[in-house]
């Protein structure tokens, strides 16, 4: 199974290829809350959620900081 992102600088959908074969290495910043939180706050960890327990389901190793 192909994991396909949305590339915003290229405006379209590529399949994601990692820089060394079987490891992908990214780093998240946590919600950044200056008043109360809402969904908006979340979402980049949400997103990074979903990605990091879909590279461990196509059996990649990673390391996220």
């Amino acid at each position: 199974m192909a994991l396909r992102l949305y590339n915003t600088m290229g405006r379209k959908i590529e399949e994601f290829v990692p820089i060394h074969e079987g490891f992908v290495g990214f780093y998240g910043c946590g919600p950044t809350v200056y008043n109360y939180a809402h969904i908006g706050n979340l979402r980049a960890y949400v997103f990074l959620d979903t990605l990091d327990r879909t590279l461990t389901f196509l059996g990649y190793d990673k390391k996220h900081v």
